[in-house]
């Protein structure tokens, strides 16, 4: 996730918050973060694996 107006000068990893002038990684985006912002609604297996999948895909 890269913050509006950010200046990405260099290549950014996957699974990561990334802001600033120059762009920089503030953390990476775990599991935790998926409950989180799904209301603390647990995700079942196949979400997961379906975020996962995406997640992946270049």
């Amino acid at each position: 996730m890269i913050g509006s107006g950010s200046v990405v000068t260099k290549d950014i990893p996957d699974n990561t918050v990334a802001v600033g002038n120059p762009c920089r990684v503030l953390r990476s985006i775990n599991e935790h973060d998926y409950h989180y912002y799904r209301n603390n609604r647990p995700i079942n297996a196949s979400e997961l694996q379906t975020v996962q999948q995406v997640n992946q895909q270049p």
